[in-house]
């Protein structure tokens, strides 16, 4: 399966039902049992977070550079807002870093300092304000336009707002070097991807295609971001996995399904990554999408799937050195989804 050109929007018959086959191929995997097919990838599955420590439901969990913390969303006990916090992988022991208010999201250590970038709505003036119920379908995430983007230090400490652009402002995550940031917004009326430096300032679009864009993430060397993004415009929610050059050029998609193919995470060469895909069309045969990770070269081929579970597996990520893999998920019968790491037994 090779990249489409930069829209993203023509594809042959011929690359259509070549992508469907390898899809197909890769998620009905061979016929060993689920525990076996997923021991070929990752080994002493372990969780990470559970409801016991206070957390209703947690995921999105990252890694600091050194591999001895995460950092992560969690909704508090009895709340129903994400916030964000911290975790010594030896205490195992969770600190809220955020302030208790609003909705938290997209959290990432700094690469060399001890600082943190989180996005929040604790600034929204319509807080404690009843708000009308919105009609959603399927995975939802509500794009506050009061949500911003701050930095800490590691506990919270010494706040400081770096976005203050009307519209939502989130997912965000540092570059290689700390320099710089990429995130989503929807200050420009659709919601792209930009480029800032990391203390706010200089503020930059790198997307330009109709439809959400989000989820970034720079590549090991820093040249290249990688991002899901919407461009069918087809309201199927069949995101697909693009790319584009740190200076905005060269976007292009590196998926092309109708399947949802969400939360791209870069392996630390640089040279494949890892991310969930899932078949949105399932419900409409009366199914349950089956959420599971997937790994895939950067330019589109070698598609393999890692997990098998029947619950809900996403929002992948490696450790810095690549020796773990850490992601969300509601398997061995979890009512609400927690996080979970285990060794990387997949090629490098």
């Amino acid at each position: 399966m090779k990249p489409l050109a930069k829209t993203g929007r023509q594809c042959s018959w011929v690359s259509f039902f070549a992508a469907m086959s390898a899809c197909v191929a890769a998620r009905a995997g061979d016929q060993d049992s689920p525990a076996s097919a997923e021991a070929k990838y990752v080994r002493n599955v372990t969780q990470l977070t559970f409801s016991s420590m206070g957390l209703g439901k947690a995921g999105e969990a990252y890694s600091s550079p050194d591999g001895k913390r995460i950092i992560f969303q969690a909704t508090p006990e009895g709340q129903t807002e994400y916030q964000i916090y911290t975790m010594d992988l030896k205490t195992r022991e969770p600190k809220m870093a955020s302030t208790g208010k609003g909705a938290c999201t997209c959290a990432d250590f700094h690469p060399s300092k001890p600082k943190i970038i989180f996005a929040s709505s604790h600034l929204d003036p319509t807080l404690g304000e009843p708000k009308p119920k919105k009609e959603t379908r399927g995975y939802a995430w509500d794009f506050n336009e009061h949500m911003d983007i701050f930095e800490a230090d590691p506990a919270g400490s010494n706040l400081r707002r770096l976005t203050d652009a009307p519209g939502y402002d989130a997912e965000g995550a540092y570059s290689p070097d700390g320099k710089s940031i990429v995130f989503t917004s929807s200050r420009d009326g659709d919601l792209e991807i930009y480029v800032m430096d990391a203390d706010g300032k200089n503020p930059r679009r790198l997307t330009h295609g109709k439809g959400y864009d989000g989820g970034p993430f720079f590549s090991p060397d820093g040249k290249t971001i990688l991002y899901r993004g919407d461009r069918r415009a087809d309201d199927k929610m069949n995101l697909q996995i693009r790319m584009v050059s740190a200076d905005g050029t060269n976007d292009r998609a590196v998926t092309d399904n109708p399947l949802f193919n969400w939360c791209p995470f870069w392996h630390p060469s640089g040279k494949w990554f890892i991310f969930t895909q899932a078949d949105h069309a399932a419900r409409e045969r009366g199914e349950k999408p089956n959420y599971d990770l997937y790994t895939m070269s950067v330019d589109g081929t070698n598609l393999a799937r890692i997990t098998y579970d029947g619950e809900f597996d996403g929002l992948p990520v490696f450790s810095p050195d690549g020796t773990k893999l850490m992601w969300t998920s509601k398997r061995g019968g979890l009512s609400d989804a927690q996080v979970f790491i285990a060794d990387w037994a997949g090629p490098d």
